[in-house]
């Protein structure tokens, strides 16, 4: 008895604490933390200066820090030749394309023994920024007095486009325009874009991807979740398309890695590329995704991993074509579940409610002129969600079920136009050029999987989305011959049958001798032509009409609240911009009598260990150097080798592979996922329970080192030194 007082005695000291310890809530600016965070973060533990971390006159963190693709993830760089490191599952189209049954990437792994093997690509780019500058005043000076949304909209894209010419043509950057706070500020992001990324070395799935589904945004995971690429420049260190005369590129800054590792509470912080967050989506919009939007997209998912699973279970050259697409809907299938839960669970709902409620006491607590200014924000906000909710269900399978659905649909609608110009024009060269991006898609394509695919994804549509909201392809589905009515499996099948865009053979046929009544006449353009312009005559009017009343009365709902909050450190929505989050290394207690402790070991992966399913087998030489104890200088003092830890800083998706620094900004790990447990952090961050997951530095050197023996790519890096 005594010892169970003890140990709950312990468990709600553990809980005071994380209540009670900072976790900082934001994706901050790095340009505005000298103003609103570095006294903050100097008092957490921080040893830098805010010019360390953002400088644009000599070089600063920032320098070292890269958007992979404008943002779809982030790198760090870790080595005074470009060496780059991010996430195994954002360079996963990049070992795929690489990938061959003979070569298989995704199973073995890849590592490059020197430079000359690293692999190149054409699709991937690195974007270092360059500045940050704060252009509202300029862009209000010409979208002041605009009387809508549209006419507004033209004014800030004709000053975006006004400063990118300005940029091009002193210098060979590249520039983007954004707006924050919903609208309220811009600012302008400069870049230096990098066009000759090299893949260097990647570890097999079974580490980089181990768990896979089943351990997915959950906590505690055993996931090497990490891929090495090079960052290549001309001879001048300018950005260069492929060449093989182009050299490593020669960064302003690199990041040193410490091998000490971090301890709960240590300091962290976290700097990347944020896609997005909607912290302050209204309770009209949680209700709303809440009731319909994330269940449908729940249920269309659901069937489209079912399908793919089936065909990828067959053969290993099917999984392969698949496995890309498949972790890509499975992602945000998991994530969307688990956001309902979180949104249940953690009363987000009544959390939005109280804060409308205390907007509307401060709006009428501070005169006629607040009053005015704010009084139909909320009823005009929910007034457009009412709006939406009538054309939702349409919108999402239009999204998720047709243009993201079976393959065909949208590749036929992709070429259509260029085909039929090419036709008309007689130009052989460019049909010769779709013929090339054809070879491209049929590469990754199974006609068996897309068939059941477009089966699955019209008998939904026609069984939920409202049947006044049907095109006309449903009516030829109805009236099939043969007593075929509503018979989808034989209407795909007819479909693919007669489609050009069925298969690599028929479509190398048609470009050879290209006719524009075959062309129009096509089952599978037919399809998704006949949806898209349903959608595009009866729906999208009332689309534009619920995102314009929404923009306009957002920006006004954000405004208030910045002006309520009576402070200047107020974040803005994460946008694919660089910003800078910061917190602690912490254990969490996700529930009642569970305690979640801050790392795990590989001990961990070994437990997991099972060789009869794909997401947690070990490889055998893995499993050696375990019972070898062969960790060399990357244990921990206790003689373990840690896998992954967590912390609360604040992340989204985009922070994949972001580096994780420690108060002194060495490199300590790399982000990769979040929490089960915290899945509404998108729309509210929660501050006992939010995780960001990381990939231990050491586990990640120690794969290169021990595992795949690639010792020399750890020479080039900078292992700063020990501070115990």
């Amino acid at each position: 008895m005594f010892l169970y007082k003890i140990r709950i005695l312990f468990l709600i000291l553990i809980f005071s604490l994380s209540v009670s310890s900072r976790a900082d809530e934001g994706m901050w600016l790095p340009n505005l933390i000298s103003t609103m965070n570095i006294d903050d973060m100097q008092s957490n533990g921080l040893s830098l200066s805010a010019e360390d971390i953002y400088n644009v006159n000599k070089s600063s963190l920032k320098d070292a820090v890269v958007a992979l693709s404008w943002g779809s993830c982030t790198g760090e760089i870790i080595s005074k030749e470009g060496l780059l490191l991010t996430n195994h599952h954002c360079a996963d189209d990049l070992i795929q394309f690489h990938s061959t049954t003979e070569k298989d990437y995704l199973k073995n792994g890849f590592w490059a023994m020197n430079k000359s093997e690293e692999l190149p690509n054409e699709n991937l780019t690195a974007s270092i920024l360059v500045r940050i500058e704060n252009v509202t005043e300029r862009v209000f000076s010409k979208i002041n007095g605009s009387d809508n949304e549209d006419d507004r909209r033209k004014k800030i894209r004709a000053v975006a486009n006004e400063i990118s010419n300005e940029i091009s043509d002193t210098s060979h950057y590249t520039s983007r325009l954004r707006s924050f706070y919903g609208g309220n500020e811009f600012y302008l992001f400069i870049y230096e874009t990098f066009l000759d990324v090299r893949l260097v070395g990647a570890p097999p799935s079974s580490i980089g991807k181990f768990g896979g589904d089943t351990d997915n945004w959950m906590w505690p995971r055993h996931t090497g979740d990490f891929t090495l690429l090079r960052i290549y420049a001309d001879t001048n260190n300018k950005p260069a398309k492929y060449s093989k005369e182009n050299v490593p590129y020669k960064p302003k800054y690199h990041f040193k890695i410490q091998l000490d590792g971090v301890e709960n509470n240590d300091f962290t912080m976290v700097y990347g590329f944020p896609g997005s967050t909607d912290r302050y989506l209204t309770s009209f919009g949680v209700s709303q995704a809440l009731k319909l939007k994330n269940k449908t997209i729940i249920d269309i998912r659901s069937k489209k991993l079912e399908i793919m699973k089936e065909g990828m279970d067959k053969n290993r050259e099917t999984y392969l074509k698949y496995a890309t697409k498949y972790s890509s809907v499975s992602n945000y299938w998991k994530y969307y579940i688990g956001q309902n839960r979180g949104l249940r669970k953690l009363q987000v709902l009544e959390k939005k409610k109280n804060l409308e409620k205390s907007l509307k006491k401060w709006m009428h607590s501070g005169g006629d002129i607040k009053v005015e200014k704010y009084k139909n924000v909320l009823p005009s906000i929910e007034n457009a969600y009412k709006k939406n909710e009538a054309i939702l269900v349409s919108r999402t399978y239009l999204n998720e079920a047709i243009f993201r659905g079976p393959e065909i649909l949208y590749f036929s609608y992709s070429m259509q136009r260029d085909i039929k110009k090419a036709i008309e024009s007689r130009n052989t060269d460019m049909l010769e050029e779709l013929e090339k991006r054809a070879v491209n898609f049929y590469k990754n394509y199974d006609e068996s999987i897309d068939e059941k695919m477009l089966s699955a994804m019209l008998e939904m549509y026609y069984y939920n989305v409202p049947e006044h909201q049907h095109p006309s392809i449903f009516k030829k589905i109805k009236n099939q011959p043969f007593s075929r009515s509503l018979d989808f499996d034989y209407f795909a099948s007819q479909v693919f049958k007669k489609s050009i865009y069925s298969s690599q053979n028929k479509f190398s046929k048609f470009i050879k001798t290209p006719s524009l009544y075959k062309l129009g006449s096509d089952p599978a353009y037919q399809i998704i032509e006949s949806i898209y312009s349903f959608y595009t005559n009866n729906i999208s009017q009332t689309r534009k009409e619920v995102r314009d009343e929404l923009s306009k009365n957002n920006r006004l709902f954000i405004s208030a609240l910045k002006e309520m909050n009576g402070s200047n450190k107020f974040y803005s929505n994460a946008n694919s911009t660089l910003r800078l989050s910061y917190g602690n290394v912490k254990d969490y207690i996700p529930s009642d009598a569970i305690h979640y402790d801050y790392y795990t070991t590989i001990t961990g992966v070994i437990e997991k260990e099972d060789s009869t399913n794909e997401e947690f087998i070990v490889p055998e030489k893995l499993i050696d150097l375990y019972n070898e104890r062969n960790f060399g200088r990357y244990a921990d003092s206790d003689g373990n080798l840690r896998v992954n830890f967590i912390d609360n800083n604040d992340i989204t998706g985009g922070n994949s592979g972001s580096p994780v620094l420690n108060a002194h900004g060495e490199l300590v790990g790399t982000a990769f996922d979040g929490n089960w447990e915290a899945m509404s952090g998108d729309i509210v961050y929660e501050q006992v329970l939010q995780r960001c997951i990381s990939v231990d530095i050491r586990y990640i050197l120690f794969i290169i080192d021990k595992y795949a023996e690639a010792g020399y790519l750890i020479d080039e890096m900078t292992i700063a030194e020990s501070r115990k």
